[in-house]
């Protein structure tokens, strides 16, 4: 906790002279110290980043202007060499069609197959005829549509096939 007297006694020493005669001359030179630190770090660090520029630039120049093997002493070195020309023209070959004339064949005669259908060979029934076939079985004639009809047998031995009187 601060006392009074305490507070009263800095700010006099604050405001007042009466600081002792060595202190000024202490705080001068301190200060002066340390401005004289901080520039010869900055002195410090502007010869270091000069020196490190210049060996960069060193560096890159010793090997711009070193000499290097040359490309094809290096492809010797790792394989042989191939050297190609153009073929000449009779050793192209090329195709051309054929005339009409020329065309051969080596296959014998093809057989050329036509089947002729008539309606000659049957007759088509009506339901009523259908049912006729069937006289003496039960039967039923079960119409999908008006051009598809279905004949179902009621005894499952009929589905076979039955003699006809």
């Amino acid at each position: 906790m601060n006392h009074p007297a305490d507070n009263e006694r800095l700010l006099t020493d604050v405001l007042a002279d009466a600081s002792p005669a060595g202190f000024r001359q202490a705080l001068l030179g301190e200060t002066l110290r340390l401005a004289r630190r901080r520039r010869q770090l900055r002195q410090t660090q502007r010869a270091l980043t000069t020196l490190a520029v210049l060996a960069v630039a060193g560096i890159l120049a010793w090997r711009g202007f070193s000499p290097r093997p040359a490309v094809r002493e290096l492809l010797s070195a790792s394989c042989p060499i191939v050297h190609s020309r153009p073929l000449d023209a009779a050793a192209i070959v090329t195709t051309q069609p054929l005339l009409p004339g020329q065309i051969t064949s080596t296959v014998a005669g093809t057989h050329i197959v036509t089947i002729v259908t008539t309606s000659g060979g049957f007759r088509v029934i009506d339901d009523d005829e259908l049912l006729a076939l069937a006289a003496s079985r039960p039967v039923a004639l079960v119409r999908h549509s008006p051009h598809e009809a279905e004949l179902i047998f009621v005894n499952p031995e009929d589905q076979n096939g039955f003699p006809v009187n």
